[in-house]
């Protein structure tokens, strides 16, 4: 269901983003990461932010990770983060389904639209009650090839980042390694440079 015609910048925006979903999704598709500042514009479109958060799973105590997520919240967010779980299994969890869909309905009262930025299905629901229950109009922003069909068409309006990976992407910068003399890199690894920005 397509209502674009319904946007208008008097509108009060919450957008809600599933870090995990967009980062493995991203990773999975084209081998690079989602350039979430754009992502942020795009959802927002002009009209009046209330509340942006994203949501993102500490996997390490690396400096990298903590400077990623340092600048998520230089860019707008407000960035909600837990612990990856690890179990005695060796099995590993790290979900914001729950946290998503309390802060989108506890804040859905103050907004005329919610942004939610993730293709998982389990979502649907969600989207139907804030459509619904809330009468908010709910946007979804996701990859095409990896959101749920359910998903999109639940939703008020569809954006599929892959439709301008120029804009949503991170590109891949080509391979500037040292080499040797006789032709070999020096680090060891074969790496060839690519042939194009994006990787499917």
């Amino acid at each position: 269901m397509d209502t674009k015609a319904s946007k208008h910048k008097e509108q009060r925006v919450g957008v809600f983003v599933d870090g995990s979903n967009m980062y493995h999704s991203s990773k999975s598709l084209y081998q690079t990461n989602v350039n979430f500042g754009k992502i942020l514009e795009q959802a927002v479109a002009g009209r009046k932010l209330l509340r942006a958060i994203i949501y993102v799973i500490k996997s390490s105590t690396s400096t990298d990770e903590q400077s990623f997520f340092d600048a998520l919240g230089k860019q707008g967010f407000e960035v909600k983060m837990k612990d990856l779980q690890v179990f005695s299994s060796g099995a590993k969890k790290g979900d914001w389904d729950v946290g998503i869909a309390i802060d989108s309905i506890t804040i859905a009262d103050r907004l005329d639209t919610v942004v939610l930025v993730s293709g998982d299905g389990d979502f649907a629901p969600l989207v139907q009650y804030l459509r619904i229950t809330k009468g908010c109009r709910v946007e979804v922003m996701a990859f095409t090839e990896s959101a749920s069909q359910k998903l999109k068409e639940v939703a008020d309006e569809f954006i599929d980042i892959s439709s301008d990976k120029k804009t949503y992407l991170m590109p891949i910068r080509p391979f500037r390694g040292r080499f040797n003399r006789q032709g070999g890199n020096q680090g060891g690894n074969q790496q060839q440079p690519q042939d194009s920005e994006y990787q499917r």
